[in-house]
């Protein structure tokens, strides 16, 4: 009797049901490959002499080309994707050593996202819950890697970051969430904001305590609640799940464009740049024309869905 265990097959096991062997056979469908289009730029501003913001776009692809087979074609699934990776980070003004805060911040996350990509076709509530949990251990391990650094080298104590990061595989997008600079969705002429800052203010406001109208809002919407590198114990990590369109835009930026250009102004610019390299300059330009109080760092991302697409 053979004792060999059988494996149960995963998502991404590439394999057809027969049942969809059959449905391609008689039918073809049409498959999508997403792909975005990025751009990104950053200004230290007018007041500041150090620009303490960073920003990282990747993209990965998988995929394999067809040399010959006897098979329909149609029967072999294509299995090119994108994924991309999107981040920015605001080191924390006013403390030593912010830009180098920032910069760890981004390059260990760059190192710690090398084989985190899950080619998944369609992501279940199972799989959002366990991308949750890497996000958060992914998080931890950036925010003990600063409070090491720091512990290490006592010149650099106190030093910590932001850092919204925005991964997308197909039309999936995952949002991990650190400080005050933001991640937006901007969809039909409509933008809406993906985080929640974690500031003094915000909590206040959930708590009641002040009116988001208030002018003591502007005293304490600064003081960040939830920062890297800093604070006893574990970091506080927000994460969520959306799903992209066709012709959708993806907008992080830190607070140095926030503070400065209202989310519903923020929309319209977007409206009236399609091209992510414009839309980017002209929101730059725009916090710069308004006193460039701070630095200022903006990612925008287009994202397009191309039916039976095949790259060249």
């Amino acid at each position: 009797m053979s004792t060999r265990a059988s494996r149960a097959l995963t998502d991404t096991d590439e394999f057809l049901p027969f049942g969809r062997l059959v449905d391609l056979h008689y039918e073809a469908e049409p498959r999508q490959l997403v792909r975005a289009e990025f751009a990104a730029r950053t200004d230290v501003g007018k007041v500041r002499e150090v620009n303490e913001d960073q920003y990282l776009v990747v993209r990965r692809r998988r995929e394999r080309d067809l040399v010959c087979s006897s098979v329909p074609v149609e029967l072999l699934i294509d299995q090119r994707q994108h994924a991309y990776t999107a981040a920015v980070a605001d080191g924390i003004g006013g403390h030593r050593f912010g830009d180098l805060a920032s910069l760890l911040a981004v390059r260990v996350g760059w190192e710690l996202g090398a084989n985190e990509i899950k080619w998944t076709i369609k992501t279940n509530p199972k799989e959002v819950d366990d991308l949750k949990q890497k996000a958060t251990i992914f998080m931890q391990l950036i925010h003990r890697a600063l409070k090491d650094e720091a512990r290490d080298n006592p010149r650099l104590h106190g030093m910590g970051t932001t850092l919204t990061l925005c991964q997308s595989v197909g039309p999936s997008l995952f949002v991990v969430h650190v400080g005050d600079s933001r991640a937006y969705l901007h969809r039909d002429g409509t933008i809406r904001r993906l985080t929640r800052d974690h500031t003094l203010a915000q909590l206040m406001i959930d708590l009641g305590e002040i009116d988001p109208d208030s002018p003591e809002v502007r005293r304490v919407q600064h003081v960040l609640s939830n920062a890297l590198g800093v604070g006893d114990g574990d970091v506080f990590v927000e994460f969520s799940h959306h799903e992209v369109a066709d012709g959708d835009r993806l907008l992080l930026c830190t607070d140095g464009l926030s503070d400065l250009v209202p989310d519903a102004e923020l929309g319209r610019i977007l409206d009236a740049h399609p091209r992510p390299e414009d839309a980017c300059k002209v929101l730059v330009d725009l916090a710069l024309a308004r006193g460039g109080r701070d630095n200022i760092t903006v990612v925008v991302g287009r994202y397009e869905f191309e039916p039976d697409a095949v790259e060249p």
